[in-house]
């Protein structure tokens, strides 16, 4: 056995090329992932495959190759741009003799380095632990040499492994209950900012594309910004102003990348509630990256599975001012702006974007007199609950007349749990 290092920069990359067609994409990626955990590239090992090998992943062949590539450089870590089974991680480490570490715990261990908030910090380490629980037998290799019954064989590492099994276990519950509480603050938050009709507009985008950049252009804030993956983890919410008089609220969320590790999307998912709720998503794609397209798809995917793929969008394509393109707006079949073309850094753009949102969220809001008969006097009481009331004034025949105004979701949402006709609200 070896005694794992406590510290450690040095690395040695392994990709394999298990699709052709983005196996170099994917590979730049990975190393400007390595660079912003702060590692040190010392090598870089590559291989084709139809199929992962059980094993070792890499299969053994490579394994050794990976092993000499160790030695010769003296390094004490190797990240792997895949996702690794417990037991691949554990017999890498044993065959190389030093710590693995995959891609989602990579990507794990950047999160930690860059959450600032306390809900960030608690939610990484929910997902560092729901990650760690399944791959406790790594750290304790040493105390599970005995047998079965043997006098004198017999340790302490079946015991130790189940105590960290049922400590990390509580302490799993533990940040989820902190995680739910925080959760109940924010939709609070968001229904007091329904109730003042103030739409969300929220930026998404794959990571490194521009959006705090673009965050900061339109709200004049200072968030922090760099030109490397995850720069941003903490959402972020500033006023927009709008050309119209109106005012949003813009939100700066983390960004998305391919393969992002499922814990973190679980225990960022209230974060990301802001981006399912919000009114419009301003999808900001790197206009100078050759590889846009497939960044579009991605980041679509994440938004399916956090629920936010019916929410309407604008596409910013950023970072015109490398391509050379003039600032440029096109509209969709429904007349709205469907694409922007902006410079975040240099402002060309700006302003037409801000016009651009506002003639987005123009529909976003319903406003009218609506009539309610007596017997949805449940009704009443919710739209007053919701904030949604502007005026009331006595309805025929003992009902009511109400002049609401609310995000027009919200109201949909209201007609169909209350069997009412959406077209019962008149101008």
């Amino acid at each position: 056995m070896f005694e794992r290092p406590k510290g450690g920069e040095r690395a040695v990359l392994v990709h394999l090329n298990l699709d052709p067609a983005t196996g170099k994409e994917l590979l730049q990626e990975f190393t400007e992932l390595a660079q912003a955990a702060g590692a040190e590239v010392q090598a870089v090992v590559t291989g084709n495959r139809r199929v992962p090998e059980p094993h070792f992943f890499i299969g053994p062949g490579k394994a050794e190759e990976v092993r000499a590539r160790v030695q010769e450089t003296h390094a004490d870590l190797v990240l792997v741009n895949h996702a690794l089974s417990p037991s691949q991680e554990r017999n890498l480490e044993k065959f190389l003799s030093c710590r693995v570490l995959d891609r989602v715990g990579l990507i794990l261990d950047i999160f930690a380095q860059r959450a600032r908030s306390f809900e960030g910090k608690l939610q990484v380490e929910l997902a560092q632990h729901r990650h760690l629980a399944t791959r406790l037998v790594r750290g304790w290799t040493h105390l599970e040499r005995q047998r079965g019954g043997s006098i004198g064989l017999r340790g302490p590492g079946e015991t130790q492994l189940e105590t960290d099994r049922r400590l990390i276990g509580k302490r799993i519950q533990q940040l989820a209950r902190r995680l739910q509480r925080t959760r109940a603050q924010h939709q609070q938050n968001r229904r007091t900012r329904q109730r003042r009709a103030i739409p969300t507009v929220s930026l998404v985008g794959y990571t490194n594309a521009g959006k705090s950049t673009l965050f900061n252009a339109l709200t004049g804030a200072d968030t922090w910004v760099a030109d490397q993956l995850f720069a941003t983890l903490d959402t972020t919410l500033r006023r927009l102003p709008l050309p119209s008089g109106r005012e949003a609220v813009l939100a700066d969320t983390v960004g998305f990348i391919r393969e992002l590790p499922h814990d973190l999307v679980a225990a960022f998912r209230s974060t990301l509630q802001e981006t399912a709720d919000a009114a419009l998503l301003l999808h900001v794609v790197d206009a100078s990256d050759p590889q846009r397209d497939i960044y579009i798809e991605t980041v679509n995917q994440v938004l399916a599975e956090i629920g936010a793929r019916q929410v309407p969008q604008l596409e910013v394509f950023n970072k015109i001012d490398i391509t050379g393109q003039p600032p440029a707006v096109e509209n969709g079949p429904d007349g709205k702006p469907r694409r922007i073309w902006v410079s975040a850094a240099s402002g060309a753009g700006i302003e037409a974007l801000r016009v651009a949102i506002g003639e987005c969220l123009r529909n976003d809001t319903v406003r009218g007199w609506l009539e309610l008969a007596p017997t949805h006097a449940r009704t009443r009481a919710a739209l007053f609950r919701a904030g949604a009331v502007r005026e009331e004034k006595p309805g025929d025949g003992g009902g009511y007349l109400l002049q609401v105004e609310l995000p027009r979701s919200e109201y949909q949402q209201l007609c169909q749990r209350e069997g009412l006709d959406p077209s019962l609200l008149g101008v």
